[in-house]
């Protein structure tokens, strides 16, 4: 099964053993509580995360108005920053969760930008949705494609010692990082980067129309519940044999900006949701979405 082929472990790789199912099911060793919580946590963020595009989902059938109500700004620095997540996840040897988590992230991105621009075409035909739907649909192989070609990379060797994560370590006697890791650190930079600048078009979409009427608020509370849910998870873990708590975290540093620290400019946008709450726009028939 997928999910067993991107652990390329077997289970002496743990070396005080592990929870039966959780290496089973995510080839990830669980060796105590901590470890048991943190799984535990990750699967409760993906449901998190699976649910809150429905709502907008809903919304959007009820008023056919995403088009104007969601910035496409927005739209686009989410999918780049968990496209981002994703690349960086497989190259960085994250946690499985994270990376089950981040294709998850995607698809649903693909399935919100293209409602997108059937609202926005349904209105205003136009020449540029025949390469846009081109370019969704290869976003959509590239996703699918990404964790079988992993598969069949240089990761899929099978190893013999525990591999720790000591990406950027400055412990002494740690295992140096790898050029693939590397590029992985800086994708995920690149990442949580543009997690944080998708949320201020969708901020100054919400301030220009005084409203946020067409916006689903259970989109940004369950992301906002998902993302602290897996940050938690990420912090809960204990580190690998050998392998300091620093290091740990240093390793893991892009994904848990990424995800923590959004919640900052999520609650902005919940803010507006308050205010806003009994406002109407003018006129949702002007363009809303100005260039930057």
């Amino acid at each position: 099964m997928l999910w067993k082929k991107l652990g390329f472990r077997n289970f002496s790789s743990c070396p005080n053993g592990s929870i039966q199912w959780i290496w089973d099911v995510f080839g990830e060793c669980a060796q105590d509580g901590w470890d048991e919580a943190s799984v535990g946590l990750g699967l409760i963020s993906i449901l998190c995360f699976a649910a809150s595009t429905f709502p907008q989902f809903i919304k959007a059938y009820k008023t056919g108005n995403m088009d104007q109500a969601l910035s496409l700004w927005f739209l686009l620095g989410w999918i780049g920053g968990d496209s981002c997540n994703l690349i960086g996840s497989f190259l960085a040897d994250q946690l499985p969760l994270q990376t089950y988590t981040a294709v998850y992230y995607v698809l649903a991105d693909l399935v919100m930008l293209t409602l997108y621009f059937y609202y926005k075409f349904r209105k205003r035909p136009s020449l540029l949705s025949a390469p846009i739907n081109s370019v969704l649909l290869f976003l959509t192989g590239t996703v699918c494609a990404t964790p079988l070609l992993s598969a069949t990379g240089p990761m899929a060797a099978p190893r013999e010692t525990f591999r720790g994560r000591v990406l950027l370590s400055l412990e002494p006697g740690s295992k140096p990082f790898t050029r693939q890791e590397i590029i992985g650190f800086v994708i995920g930079s690149v990442s949580s980067v543009l997690y944080l600048l998708s949320r201020l078009p969708q901020i100054r979409t919400n301030f220009l129309r005084k409203s946020t009427q067409g916006i689903s608020y259970s989109l940004f509370a369950l992301v906002m519940l998902g993302n602290t849910l897996y940050g938690l998870s990420v912090l809960l873990k204990n580190p690998e044999e050998g392998q300091s708590k620093g290091s740990y975290l240093l390793h893991h540093l892009p994904w848990l900006v990424g995800s923590l620290g959004v919640l900052l400019l999520d609650t902005i946008i919940s803010i507006q949701f308050l205010v806003y709450r009994r406002s109407t726009p003018a006129s949702e028939l002007e363009p809303l979405l100005l260039p930057s």
